[in-house]
């Protein structure tokens, strides 16, 4: 069953810098995921992704590579509450 949901995602390495954001952004266009991603003081990139199940795990293999440039330690990933965002933002 695929169903919708809501996804909260903290990136923790090098991913700051190096693109990180914008690419999330096009990667979750491609899978039709809204959301929005951000850097955080602490060297992390937050990550709010809604959207089919099948399209969040695909992402998430995603962010734990993210682009040429990033080098992901970890990316941790939990449940959130749905909150309604019109497409992909980068904050």
């Amino acid at each position: 069953m695929n169903n919708k949901t809501c996804r909260k995602y903290l990136i923790s390495g090098k991913v700051q810098g190096v693109w990180y954001r914008v690419s999330t952004k096009k990667e979750a266009e491609a899978r039709g995921i809204t959301g929005w991603a951000r850097n955080l003081e602490d060297g992390r990139v937050e990550v709010f992704a809604y959207g089919y199940t099948d399209d969040l795990i695909s992402l998430h293999h995603w962010l734990l590579k993210g682009p040429e440039l990033a080098q992901v330690d970890l990316c941790l990933v939990e449940e959130a509450s749905y909150h309604p965002h019109e497409g992909f933002t980068v904050r």
